[in-house]
């Protein structure tokens, strides 16, 4: 469906309201439940399957539908995008799938990584952070993959506490102002500097993801190494990559 048809769709929709009407409109967005699907499976792992994560994310999408105005100057597509999201990280917590004990391991991660840092001079290894804790390196990737669920678990908890920055402002400020040029000047120095972090693997899986936007199977092909390697290089990322970054590491974590 092009632009016109779509614009025609929804201007149907909003005057009549009927079913048949809101069906269609589901049917043209369902594309986008699986793209978000498939970026949060890149995070949760293989805990959680694709498939469920799509069927959550249902019905986050037809609450978008319910609830958009038309009249704001906001794009369909990122309006829904963080409904579906939020639809799919809510039911996974409603699962209680995620133990306390995970809360624990963040901040053992934190602390050991800061405290090896302070040591070192520099971002700790994961040989050093698995030995400074008494783990092996194949644990250390496990509680790294666990606490990466937590934290967007947490997250969206705060969204829904009504901390969330409103889509209005995010998407039409487009860093126009000064401070907002300033910061991104800084997100990209930063940035780069997170990259030489990575081994140039890591730094593939990175690029591959968040500039060329692959999907974590086309990212595999790519490397000619399995969906479930490329899910530890991308979590072993953004580990390093959080010791650079600070709160610079939800852009990419969203």
């Amino acid at each position: 469906m092009n632009d016109a048809a779509r614009k025609r769709l929804w201007e149907d929709y909003a005057r009549l309201k009927t079913s048949d009407l809101r069906e269609k409109l589901i049917l043209e967005y369902a594309p986008l439940v699986k793209v978000v699907a498939g970026r949060l499976s890149m995070y949760l792992g293989y805990n959680v399957e694709y498939e469920d994560l799509v069927s959550y994310g249902v019905f986050g999408l037809i609450d978008a539908i319910d609830k958009f105005d038309t009249g704001k100057e906001v794009k369909f597509e990122t309006y829904a995008s963080l409904r579906i999201r939020g639809a799919i990280l809510d039911q996974i917590r409603k699962m209680d799938w995620i133990p306390r004990t995970i809360r624990q391991r963040q901040k053992q991660l934190d602390t050991a990584m800061k405290e090896l840092e302070r040591r070192n001079g520099k971002p700790a290894t994961d040989a050093e952070i698995a030995a400074y804790m008494g783990i092996s390196e194949d644990e250390l990737l496990d509680w790294q993959t666990q606490v990466k669920a937590d934290n967007m678990i947490s997250l969206n908890e705060y969204v829904e506490q009504g901390n969330d920055i409103s889509a209005d402002r995010s998407i039409s400020s487009g860093f126009d102002t000064p401070e907002g040029v300033i910061e991104k000047n800084e997100l990209k120095e930063v940035l780069q500097e997170a990259l030489e972090l990575l081994t140039e693997k890591e730094k593939k899986v990175i690029l591959l993801y968040y500039y060329e936007e692959l999907t974590l199977k086309e990212i595999s092909r790519v490397l000619e190494v399995s969906e479930s390697r490329i899910s530890q290089l991308h979590t072993k990322a953004l580990q390093k990559m959080k010791t650079k970054m600070g709160n610079y590491i939800g852009i990419l974590e969203q």
